[in-house]
């Protein structure tokens, strides 16, 4: 769940620039206006400052809710899940990318989940398997603790991963 502080945003005023002047801005550089305007713009610097603020504020929201990418198979063609062991928070989307080595599945292990989550939720089953390049799988996992998950096909070659939800 995202939480929102108010935050001032203070928005200089330049109303006295003038067509043709030549003003010193942050002693960084020189800014020149010229007389003939070569785009018309309605809106105010107020209303940019505005359009900002909400942009930020929905990068902000999106960034909860991104998805973390799992790779299935490193790019060397090794039986591994990349990365192997990560963290997300509570209700971030987690996707699982086929990349090499397939057929793959995601499969959790029900005695290394968080209790009262259901396995069967959570889990492709262990016949469903993702057999072309870039198919995917994607989970939320809500409950916050450490899942530990595994490829049916190739757990006997090492193929297993950790995330911790925070």
């Amino acid at each position: 769940m995202a939480t929102v502080t108010s935050a001032s945003v203070a928005i200089p005023s330049f109303t006295g620039l003038k067509a043709g002047a030549t003003t010193r801005v942050a002693n960084f550089s020189k800014v020149s206006a010229s007389s003939t305007p070569m785009v018309s713009v309605k809106a105010s610097l107020k209303d940019v400052g505005v359009a900002v603020a909400v942009t930020a504020a929905t990068v902000m929201f999106a960034s909860n809710a991104m998805a973390v990418e799992v790779l299935l198979g490193s790019d060397d063609g090794g039986l591994a899940f990349v990365p192997s062991d990560f963290s997300v928070s509570a209700g971030e989307k987690i996707v699982f990318k086929n990349n090499a080595g397939f057929p793959h599945n995601v499969v959790f292990d029900e005695d290394e989940i968080p209790s009262g989550v259901e396995v069967s939720k959570i889990s492709m089953g262990e016949e469903d398997y993702l057999n072309a390049p870039g198919e995917s799988y994607a989970v939320t996992l809500d409950a916050k603790g450490t899942y530990k998950f595994y490829c049916a096909p190739h757990q006997g070659a090492g193929m297993i991963g950790k995330v911790t939800v925070n």
